[in-house]
């Protein structure tokens, strides 16, 4: 996980205890009490369970950028290879007719 995530959740965390020990030293009854720290548990929930989805998200969205990018970096690179073998391809056949002429002036008629 990321110092985003660590951050994240190490706010939920402290709200999370900050809310119980509220509820815990508040002078209420004990069903009230209770009922409090289920509601804060199940609010803390659901804010844990939004930041996981909204992590998820841009884990998702990185990696496909990611992909996209790599995609386009290989494609480049195997344009350039075939275009600097095309220039070899080129230059050995241009040395190779410049060697059969150089042969044939060796060979007698």
């Amino acid at each position: 996980m990321n110092n985003n995530g660590n951050t994240a959740l190490g706010v939920l965390a402290g709200a999370t205890i900050g809310a119980v020990l509220g509820i815990l030293f508040a002078p209420n009854k004990g069903s009230v009490t209770r009922q409090r720290i289920v509601d804060s548990a199940e609010a803390q929930k659901e804010k844990l369970a939004s930041t996981a989805t909204d992590l998820r998200d841009k884990v998702a969205e990185t990696i496909s950028a990611e992909k996209d990018s790599l995609e386009n970096r290989v494609e480049s690179i195997v344009s350039d290879a075939s275009y600097k073998a095309e220039d070899v391809i080129t230059t050995l056949e241009a040395k190779l007719k410049d060697l059969k002429a150089k042969n044939k002036k060796l060979q007698k008629s």
